[in-house]
């Protein structure tokens, strides 16, 4: 089985503080043996309305917290958001949300943004980046968003949909740039990303 701390020579253990089941099979699947710590952080007094900034931000405050009571480790923060004419679109917070929502990105390109925290505590030393991707979405049925919004897979979803494992998959008609962003962990990036990081270490 593949090791990623071997092939990268990684000098710390890894921790992931997110709970996203998504991240967390995504990390697994590149061989990276990691725990997981969920961050428990405000996310609404964030007032950032630039996707970048927001979610790099995000994900920085995901791994501080973190990483100050695990200050041996590499602490991965990270966050996802979709952006749409101008808006965040995160997390819905009714059904009516992601009908909203849905409604919306019907038929439109939109933008999913991650942002991604590496923390090293006692060494000070910490890196954020960010990837954006193109989702364009075909026009959907009324009776598709019902169907996709009672199956429940939305409400934990940026932009109530998900592009793996589900309905949602067929929503999507294109995408310019990298698939496990709209999933919500941008692998290639992170994997030059902690490379680096690690070397300075």
């Amino acid at each position: 089985m593949l090791d990623l701390a071997k092939i990268l020579d990684l000098k710390h253990n890894i921790i992931l503080a997110s709970a996203s089941p998504r991240r967390k099979k995504l990390l697994k699947q590149i061989g990276l043996e990691f725990k997981v710590i969920a961050a428990n952080i405000d996310e609404d007094d964030i007032k950032e309305n630039d996707p970048a900034k927001f979610v790099v931000e995000l994900a920085n405050r995901k791994a501080l917290q973190v990483a100050k009571s695990n200050i041996e480790s590499i602490i991965i923060g990270s966050d996802t958001t979709v952006y749409l004419d101008g808006k965040l679109l995160n997390k819905p917070n009714t059904e009516k949300d992601a009908y909203e929502m849905l409604t919306n990105l019907s038929g439109k390109t939109h933008q999913v943004y991650t942002g991604v925290s590496l923390v090293q505590y006692q060494s000070e030393k910490s890196k954020e980046f960010y990837v954006r991707t193109d989702v364009t979405f075909r026009e959907l049925g009324e009776r598709e968003k019902y169907a996709y919004i009672a199956t429940g897979s939305p409400m934990d979803k940026a932009g109530s949909y998900g592009i793996q494992d589900d309905f949602g998959s067929v929503f999507v008609e294109k995408i310019v740039g990298c698939y496990y962003n709209i999933v919500g962990f941008p692998l290639a990036r992170f994997y030059k990303e902690i490379r680096d990081f690690n070397d300075k270490l």
